[in-house]
């Protein structure tokens, strides 16, 4: 249940990142909508982090969920804010997420 609510955690990390995002794309009060978005989804993504690290090695959950909000987060500068994808970004992107899922594995 823990990995579970980690990898909840970490998503709710990117949606804080996309809320940032869309903030910088906004003004007036669509804008503040936004970073009260950023604000509930920051507090919901640590308030899951602290919970799992009383049942996780600190060093391994904080890994994974920085590993998914960055993979998450790449992605998303990718898709939906138009960042380039290349080669290089994609091989790394990938050795990414094969060390997020090592850490998993040997992880008790």
């Amino acid at each position: 249940m823990n990995w579970i609510l980690l990898v909840i955690a970490g998503l709710f990390e990117v949606a804080f990142a996309f809320c940032l995002g869309k903030a910088k794309e906004s003004s007036g009060n669509e804008m503040y909508l936004w970073y009260t978005g950023f604000l509930i989804t920051l507090i919901v993504s640590m308030g899951l982090l602290i919970k799992v690290t009383q049942h996780l090695p600190i060093g391994t959950a904080y890994a994974v969920w920085t590993g998914i909000g960055a993979v998450g987060t790449v992605l998303l500068g990718i898709l939906v804010f138009k960042e380039p994808a290349s080669l290089l970004r994609i091989f790394f992107l990938t050795t990414l997420i094969g060390s997020i899922i090592g850490l998993k594995v040997v992880s008790h």
